[in-house]
């Protein structure tokens, strides 16, 4: 009896759920439904068409360089560069975000591939044939090792969606991640100084592995292949040089000289004339396998001994690709959710596994390639997949002769983005000092250990340093709200004032409350704009931990609406705090509202004025909420006397 009530609630609730209800689950978890209906053929295919075509020769050489970097072969990078594009453009968010092959998530997983398939051979195929793709069972086992991080990486991501965990991803500062993945970077730096120097040198990982690496090269120093390092050195020039030509004259012109693919083959012709392999010993790519390849399980038995490199590739891709998925939706003016990103990034791990690719995520080169040649929507990244298409069916195998040094160069040139972030450094050290020591510190773990420790570290620093520092906030200056609510009722002229919000800060501003900080003011302002009745003519508002409660004040539109902001209370902040105050300035400049700063302290000031620019005509900086009050109405007034002036 009971299992015959429990089965007929369950079907109860199968038919109480209704169409729509269905329709809203699926526009929310496939975006691709909402995009793609609204789709303007007319004015966004032309730029997609161009950007898909230059992200589809970006892709092609950063696939076959992040595979050799991942330690397996070439050939398995194109498919990390098609089959993970795909299902991000279904499930992602990001519109300007190109997802595929990924550096530090390949460093990762080569750290698996090297540990339980160690290399035997330095050639990529030997007579032990698999019988799959016509490689041997030696690059068979150690695809399958990547695909199993591939593939348990997406199951930790998919899981973090289901428990929600997108939204704790305000533990991840911007100095936490810029450290992070430039220490990332620096390792994988470090990993091709092998292939640009032409030394063979055995796979050095694990605790203070940076440093080992060095020393090995300097012991061995004479073992330098002089060929390999004169064409390594040729090559980043020329990378170099014609990439900063494209940066600046990318205004002037739309299509920009693909440097990579002309790289690739002028050297691959020169070395196959010149029989470079042979002659100089030069290390070259091999045989790449046409088409694309029958599904496949990753090989589940290795799952437990991949566990660490699983998480890393979960934590790092996910990190990097949502600072790329927020920033592309702050510069373009839409929403991202941190939730669905889980989701996108974590199915666009585990499917692709089936089909031997590695581990992928969102890179900061290829979405920069989408910024400057103008892509609108992620059909850019679906043109570049037809195109991906047509190098594994037919291009592939003409690569045969590429030299491996060019492909280390290729990469060394790619992390140039990410290396330039050692600017930051001043920024941070001008906002705020303990950011800069979190930064470094960050950095230096990530150097000596990994790049998920360094950001396991980053994270749990931060949080330390917060939490000692919120006991010493002040709670609300009561004296600033009597200061102002007597000024305001011994005013005669009040009704100038109609448009005027006074908002107290009474909390640090700091990552932890900076974007609710942010959206609460947001929405006073979109209240107050859409009030249609004139009441009281200032909202005194107590923030605090976050939070905004107050009474909205309804304005009149005949004059210009002003926001001040009592900072007595701000006793510390961050550089994401600075950054929302800096994000509160410039969106009620949109929407044709001043925005005071009253009782600043003046490391605010002076943060406020590295950090941005504050163009403004009046003064923005206040003693107190009274001389701004007070600012506001000469104001007002010279422009009323000046109005009739003119009459």
């Amino acid at each position: 009896m009971m299992t015959g009530a429990k089965r007929s609630a369950f079907w109860r609730k199968i038919q109480a759920v209704r169409f729509e209800d269905v329709k809203v689950w699926c526009m929310r978890r496939l975006p691709i439904l909402q995009w793609v209906p609204l789709y303007n053929w007319k004015e966004n295919f032309i730029p997609d068409m161009v950007s898909g075509m230059m992200l589809a020769i970006q892709q092609v050489t950063q696939g076959l360089a992040f595979a050799v970097l991942s330690s397996v072969h070439p050939v398995f990078g194109l498919y990390g560069s098609f089959f993970p594009v795909i299902l991000y453009a279904i499930f992602g968010m990001g519109r300007h975000v190109a997802t595929g092959t990924f550096a530090l998530t390949s460093l990762i997983s080569a750290n698996a591939v090297e540990r339980l398939v160690p290399s035997v051979s330095p050639n990529f195929t030997t007579n032990n044939n698999s019988g799959v793709l016509g490689l041997s069972e030696f690059e068979m086992q150690r695809i399958g090792v990547a695909a199993a991080v591939s593939f348990l990486g997406g199951i930790i991501q998919v899981v973090m969606f289901m428990l929600q965990l997108g939204s704790a991803t305000f533990l991840l500062t911007e100095p936490v991640i810029s450290a992070m993945t430039t220490g990332a970077a620096t390792h994988v730096v470090t990993s091709q100084v092998k292939y640009l120097l032409g030394m063979k040198m055995p796979y050095i990982s694990g605790p203070l592995g940076f440093f080992h690496i060095y020393a090995y090269i300097f012991e061995n120093i004479r073992s330098v292949q002089l060929e390999a390092l004169l064409l390594s050195l040729l090559s980043i020039v020329v990378l170099v040089l014609v990439k900063e030509l494209n940066e600046k004259f990318q205004r002037n012109i739309k299509i920009v000289l693909p440097i990579d693919l002309v790289l690739i083959i002028a050297t691959s012709v020169a070395c196959y004339y010149a029989d470079m392999e042979y002659v100089y010993g030069l290390e070259v790519v091999g045989r790449i396998p046409e088409g694309l390849p029958s599904p496949k399980t990753p090989p589940m038995n290795i799952l437990p001994e991949v566990v660490t490199e699983a998480f890393g590739v979960a934590l790092v891709g996910y990190v990097a690709s949502l600072a790329l998925a927020q920033d592309s939706a702050k510069k373009f003016k839409y929403t991202v959710d941190d939730n669905q990103e889980f989701l996108a990034h974590g199915l666009s791990n585990v499917i692709p596994s089936f089909f031997f690719c590695i581990p992928s995520a969102a890179a900061m080169g290829r979405t920069a390639l989408l910024y400057s040649t103008g892509a609108k929507t992620q059909v850019a990244c679906l043109i570049s997949c037809v195109l991906i298409l047509m190098v594994i069916y037919a291009i592939g195998p003409m690569l045969y002769w590429l030299p491996m040094c060019v492909l280390a160069s290729i990469i060394v040139v790619g992390l140039k983005g990410m290396l330039m972030q050692f600017r930051d450094l001043k920024k941070y050290w001008n906002v705020d000092k303990i950011d800069w020591s979190i930064w470094v510190s960050t950095y230096m773990f990530t150097i000596c250990f990994a790049a998920n420790v360094g950001l396991l570290y980053g994270v749990a620093c931060t949080i330390v340093i917060v939490i000692s520092r919120f006991p010493r906030a002040k709670t609300l200056n009561l004296k600033n709200v009597k200061e102002v609510e007597y000024k305001c009722k011994g005013e005669d002229n009040c009704e100038s004032l109609k448009q005027v919000k006074i908002v107290s800060v009474n909390n640090p501003l700091v990552f932890l409350n900076a974007r609710k900080f942010h959206a609460d003011l947001i929405k006073i302002i979109q209240k107050d704009n859409t009030s249609s009745e004139c009441e009281q003519n200032t909202l005194l508002c107590t923030f605090s931990n976050g939070n905004c409660h107050g009474e909205s004040l309804q304005s009149c539109h005949s004059e210009r609406h002003v926001l001040i902001l009592d900072c007595s209370g701000l006793n510390f902040f961050d550089y994401t705090g600075i950054s929302a105050l800096l994000q509160i300035y410039m969106d009620c400049k949109n929407r044709h509202t001043d925005v005071l700063l009253a009782h600043c302290k003046a490391s605010l000031i002076k943060a406020m004025q590295y950090g941005g620019n504050l163009e403004s005509e009046n003064p923005v900086f206040f003693e107190s909420v009274s001389s701004a009050i007070d600012a506001i109405q000469i104001h007002r007034n010279y422009s009323k006397f000046s109005e009739q002036s003119e009459v």
